[in-house]
């Protein structure tokens, strides 16, 4: 039974599920839609509603910013294994427009860029890779651009 439970936790819909009633998602009001069986994609989406908006009635940054916070650290841990430590390290968000009614953001592992980072950090370095992640309204306008730097190194 607790083989079972261990499996579904750890499996991408079980992720899923989870993070859909953690407290920084679920009080921000946001969504995962998505994560693909291999851990390489992974979409959010967040509505708008009255605990998630701003004085002026518009996307709180920091919901925003939380829709985009665990993505790429999930994803690579989920893909490099128990061999590597993967922290988030910094961001940096860029509010292009006010964000309204529904917002998305959509996350993707290359195999070139699991490449890039086994190659980097194969000799115990430490590596930071960087990702531009685009938050996009309903009409497909750019809400607001986040530059998630992650630190990576092979355990030794």
């Amino acid at each position: 039974m607790m083989s079972k439970l261990r499996n579904w936790i750890s499996s991408p819909n079980g992720v899923r599920k989870i993070m859909n009633v953690y407290g920084p998602y679920a009080g921000a009001g946001v969504k995962v839609t998505h994560i693909a069986d291999d851990y390489r994609t992974a979409s959010v989406e967040m509505n708008l509603h009255w605990y998630n908006t701003n004085y002026v009635g518009t996307h709180f940054g920091g919901s925003l910013y939380s829709m985009v916070d665990p993505m790429y650290m999930l994803l690579l841990m989920n893909n490099l294994g128990k061999d590597y430590i993967v922290w988030d390290k910094s961001a940096c968000i860029d509010f292009i427009r006010p964000g309204k009614g529904k917002v998305t953001a959509h996350f993707e592992l290359t195999d070139e860029r699991l490449e890039e980072i086994r190659t980097a950090t194969s000799g115990g370095d430490k590596f930071l890779p960087q990702w531009d992640v685009d938050i996009i309204d309903e009409k497909g306008e750019l809400v607001a651009r986040v530059n998630k730097v992650l630190y990576v190194r092979k355990k030794r």
